[in-house]
């Protein structure tokens, strides 16, 4: 809801502008005309713009100064009043009205004024001449409207200027002094035509444009519409259409031409539809739709938001490498208002050999993103324009949130895709190196710059992709937050060439982590180096043995070739299956991983022969009156179906071992 206020010039009483009011209403010329008339509300349904309106009429007779001071303040529009007869109403609007309206107006925040000509059916020419130039000199003044009360002139034209001034004002798209779109509004009106460009060849093509209309103005463009426009913008510049596409100078000029035409409404259609508000700012519900996440849930992206990320990936790695060059990065990120992703991104996925953020890393920043600060994503995929793109309500349709933990642990098992392992230790155990080394880098290719707390990259479980997230634990045994043990597996580093670097990990892991159901591995990193004698009670494998952890698993980054995935495909395991409790028991007293495989193989056997007893039975108790012979060859041809899948499944685990 919005008011519209109709003010008098003091000079004189009889402007009109209660007869306006009132013949509005009443569509006819009013015999008795009151000092003021009672606030009157129109209905949105009646309205071209459909949003309620409130006018409001100012009487100096019944009311004070301060009263319309308040009224003033409380004006989204307002419309000065003068008779097109009478010179000194005129004057008045510059010498009183204009003054005392900006006066009780914030300086940014100005109220758009429409200059109202009554009586005009007393004259015979118009006042536009003396007018023009208040209008040129103040930039405040939307429009001006000659009508008649009398006649019934203008009257309802007068209205819609006013709500149009509200909803769609010239003001933060146009300078009319220099003739040109504002700063702001191009800026605005440049992010758009580069989400709208699909293919990032700097044209709208015939298809591009189609897909901008329909998305607009829910119709697309006739072809020859469509020329039509391009033929305009020909005739009007020489570089506004190359290739039979749009450039963005075309573009703009095509808003430029709307808005000198007085059909502002449809940028201001363009704007609102990618997410604007009035100050050309996008809208905190377009930047941040509401999403529930309840307590023990993450948020991971979907299939229709990797497919998105995909296709901008690709728009932008114009040399088709597969990695994103610095320059490429700078022109994903034009559409935003900053850089989001700083240097630490190239230590915290994968790059190629130069350096640049690979196909699979970049999926994986926004994995990491996602799963962090979902808030954050949401912002950056309305700055890609995703909701626009993918005709989806917000770019809440792009996360998925994952059931409560404790039901994936009570149901044994889970569809998460993404699984944490904090990474704790000493300092100097090696954390580093362990997070680095995920990303396929040995000890001469780490970097010492930018370094990063996080380490996120894809892993293989039984041929499902899966993202495992290493968050490297800053070491504070005095204190431990909840966040810091928040995670699905837990490694604990230390240096074997450092006595004193295996205590830190037995006192966290007694003090924290032994009566916890999270998954916990020791890593002894360094191997390389010289082994020594640890100065703890108990040595590394015993204390493994006693607590019934996996004995300590070798790791070291200082190799000549990519450091081996096995360790961190063994920890995402573990993640989705933290139900299976490893203990040292492997006959080859060296890992427990074939366990784990074994155990797990075992138990998707018993799942399958359990699920096709439950199908069976439940054939059999649904149809045991039917004594068709089909029936029966029917549940034996599904039983022997559900066997050869259950053995084939079976077969296909040994092999994997």
């Amino acid at each position: 809801d919005w008011d519209c206020k109709l003010f008098l010039s003091l000079f004189t009483a009889k402007v009109g502008k209660t007869s306006l009011i009132m013949s509005l209403v009443s569509e006819e010329f009013p015999d008795e005309v009151p000092l003021r008339a009672e606030e009157i509300t129109i209905p949105a349904d009646v309205t071209p713009e459909r949003v309620p309106t409130h006018i409001v009429d100012y009487s100096e007779a019944e009311q004070s100064d301060e009263q319309l001071y308040q009224e003033i303040s409380k004006a989204n529009v307002i419309c000065i009043v003068y008779s097109v007869n009478n010179k000194k109403s005129i004057e008045k609007v510059t010498s009183h009205w204009i003054p005392l309206i900006n006066d009780r107006t914030d300086k940014d925040s100005r109220v758009p004024l429409i200059l109202v000509g009554n009586k005009s059916d007393l004259v015979e020419h118009s006042s536009m001449e003396t007018i023009l130039p208040i209008m040129n000199q103040y930039q405040d003044i939307e429009t001006c409207v000659e009508c008649s009360a009398k006649n019934l002139k203008n009257i309802s034209e007068l209205f819609y200027y006013a709500q149009k001034a509200v909803l769609h004002p010239t003001g933060p798209l146009y300078c009319p002094e220099e003739k040109e779109l504002k700063p702001s509004c191009i800026k605005a009106l440049t992010r758009i035509f580069k989400v709208s460009d699909l293919d990032n060849d700097g044209i709208l093509n015939d298809n591009e444009l189609n897909f901008f209309q329909r998305t607009c103005f829910n119709t697309p463009l006739a072809p020859q519409a469509l020329e039509d426009v391009k033929n305009v913008v020909r005739r009007n510049m020489t570089d506004g259409v190359k290739d039979n596409g749009l450039t963005l100078k075309g573009f703009l000029f095509l808003h430029t031409l709307f808005i000198q035409r007085g059909r502002h409404e449809t940028t201001w259609t363009v704007l609102r539809r990618f997410g604007y508000d009035d100050d050309l700012e996008l809208t905190q519900e377009y930047l941040f739709p509401m999403i529930k996440i309840p307590a023990d849930c993450t948020t991971e992206l979907n299939h229709n938001a990797y497919l998105f990320l995909q296709s901008v990936f690709d728009k932008h790695d114009k040399d088709r490498d597969c990695a994103l060059s610095p320059e490429e990065v700078k022109d994903l990120f034009k559409v935003f208002p900053y850089m989001p992703w700083g240097p630490d991104v190239n230590n915290t996925v994968c790059t190629n050999d130069q350096g640049w953020i690979t196909y699979q890393g970049y999926l994986s920043q926004w994995t990491l993103t996602t799963y962090l600060d979902v808030q954050r994503s949401l912002e950056y995929l309305g700055y890609l324009g995703y909701s626009i793109i993918y005709e989806q309500e917000s770019q809440a349709a792009a996360i998925t949130v994952t059931r409560n933990k404790r039901i994936d642990l009570q149901k044994k098992q889970t569809q998460r895709s993404v699984f944490r392992c904090n990474v704790l230790g000493a300092r100097g155990s090696g954390k580093s190196g362990f997070l680095q080394a995920f990303l396929g880098r040995n000890l001469q290719r780490i970097r010492e710059d930018h370094k990063s707390l996080y380490a996120i990259s894809t892993t293989y479980v039984y041929g499902q992709e899966k993202y495992l997230l290493l968050n490297e634990v800053m070491p504070d045994f005095d204190f431990l937050s909840e966040a810091d043990l928040a995670c699905d597996v837990v490694c604990l580093v230390y240096d074997v060439n450092n006595p004193r670097s295996f205590e830190y990990c037995a006192k966290v892991y007694k003090q924290y982590l032994i009566d916890s159901k999270t998954p916990c591995v020791v890593i002894a990193a360094k191997l390389d180096l010289h082994e020594v004698r640890q100065h703890y009670s108990l040595s590394p494998h015993e204390f493994c043995r006693k607590h019934k952890l996996h004995p300590p698993q070798p790791f070291t980054c200082n190799t000549t070739e990519t450091p081996s995935k096995d360790i961190y495909t063994r920890l995402t395991t573990m993640a989705m299956y933290p139900h299976i409790r490893l203990r040292c028991m492997c006959a080859c007293n060296r890992c427990t991983y074939c366990l784990c495989q074994n155990l797990l193989k075992l138990e998707l056997l018993r799942n399958i022969r359990a699920q096709l007893r439950r199908v069976l039975f439940n054939r059999h108790m649904a149809q045991a009156d039917l004594k068709n012979s089909t029936f029966w060859l029917r549940a034996s041809v599904g039983a022997t179906v559900f066997a050869v899948l259950g053995f084939a499944m079976y077969r296909a685990l040994l092999k994997q071992r």
